[in-house]
């Protein structure tokens, strides 16, 4: 789904939201490098599977936090973790590293990855990438959260 296609589709779900327009951004240090109006509801997006590649998480938190995926699995109960490959992500989320998002989560079909979102983001706004790192959406994070169960995929908070 490309950046157009995604706004078009919260325009038509009549979600309100606002769109930041910005350079190409790789990681959250670059981040920092643009010029945000709300940074403290910027995310950060890490895209994981257990070993047998049968589950898979996005785990969705503030861009200031740090995820410790072993410490992630004992409180969560899962299996041991890892990034999910390039191709992982463009075969289930349809983009590239550096552009995942929670709104990827409306390309995958088979609606087989858990969002994990920060509680902190719980009844506030959340800052995501629209499926392309040259812009950031922001939106309520009830009606992302929404959005994203609509389409089918689970949704879980989180505390990290």
């Amino acid at each position: 789904m490309t950046k157009k296609e995604t706004l078009d589709l919260l325009e038509q779900k009549g979600l309100s939201f606002e769109i930041t327009e910005h350079e190409a951004v790789f990681s959250m240090s670059e981040v920092c490098s643009v010029p945000l109006p709300y940074p403290d509801d910027d995310a950060k997006n890490l895209f994981v599977r257990d070993v047998k590649r049968r589950n898979y998480y996005l785990i969705t938190v503030r861009g200031d936090k740090r995820v410790d995926l072993k410490e992630f699995k004992e409180t969560y109960g899962l299996k041991t973790l890892s990034f999910a490959s390039a191709d992982e992500l463009m075969d289930i989320l349809g983009v590239a590293p550096g552009s995942v998002s929670p709104l990827g989560l409306l390309c995958d079909e088979e609606k087989k990855v858990v969002l994990c979102l920060d509680e902190e983001f719980r009844g506030g706004k959340i800052g995501v990438h629209p499926n392309d790192n040259t812009a950031t959406v922001w939106l309520k994070t009830d009606e992302l959260e929404s959005l994203i169960r609509d389409h089918g995929n689970v949704v879980r908070y989180v505390v990290i």
